[in-house]
């Protein structure tokens, strides 16, 4: 499986001739998920789910699915008339899309302040032959069961560095590979992987610039 770091949150999963994208949203590039069999998408806020992102990839790909909570799923229903298949997923749902197992967890977001409202947010964990990446969106969630990449939420108005290394070491995976960073700019990518990056582990934290991949 290859997986490619587009920008901010998206990141596209492709295996045996099939293609799944994860939070094609608008900080992502405008064709993030054209050419997708699936999209899976954590949440509603915009930085992880764009319409226009969205209807971009349905017109490019009859019957397209499309994977999300309920309370996001319910707000999709205009993507059928385009030919997509939009479907509800919630914490221990198990699917097979886009030739992918992909397996289910997580519900709430992170807090980002006790003043505004905690929206629904569901973790993708796909699995590979020679493992397992996990995409959390915006929560720390930790997974039943082993991860072998995470993408980890490197920046954002809800967290700490010293939260993101304790997820990471929680999670304990192979190769953490940062998400979530479009505010960042090289210099703040600098200061997260000396402090991120020493601090999980040597070879642990290997940054994606946008545009580029791995197999794992």
């Amino acid at each position: 499986m290859r997986i490619t770091k587009l920008g901010h949150a998206c990141v596209r999963f492709e295996h045996a001739g099939g293609t799944l994208v994860v939070d094609p949203g608008g900080f992502s590039e405008p064709d993030a998920a054209v050419g997708a069999d699936a999209v899976a998408v954590t949440h509603e806020h915009p930085d992880h789910l764009d319409l226009d992102r969205l209807r971009a990839a349905a017109r490019a790909r009859p019957g397209l699915e499309v994977h999300a909570h309920p309370a996001v799923a319910a707000s999709l229903g205009g993507l059928a008339d385009l030919g997509a298949r939009v479907r509800a997923v919630g914490h221990g749902d198990v699917l097979e899309t886009a030739g992918f197992d992909v397996h289910v967890y997580g519900e709430r977001h992170a807090v980002i302040h006790p003043d505004i409202p905690v929206v629904a947010n569901v973790g993708f964990r796909v699995v590979s032959p020679r493992g397992a990446v996990f995409h959390p969106g915006d929560a720390l969630t930790v997974p039943e069961d082993p991860v072998t990449t995470l993408l980890v939420p490197l920046h954002a108005p809800w967290s700490k560095a010293a939260e993101v290394v304790d997820y990471v070491r929680a999670v304990a995976p192979r190769t953490a590979v940062p998400v979530h960073d479009g505010l960042l700019g090289d210099n703040g990518h600098a200061i997260y992987a000396k402090v991120v990056g020493g601090l999980v582990g040597d070879g642990v934290y290997t940054r994606l610039r946008p545009g580029e991949g791995r197999d794992v």
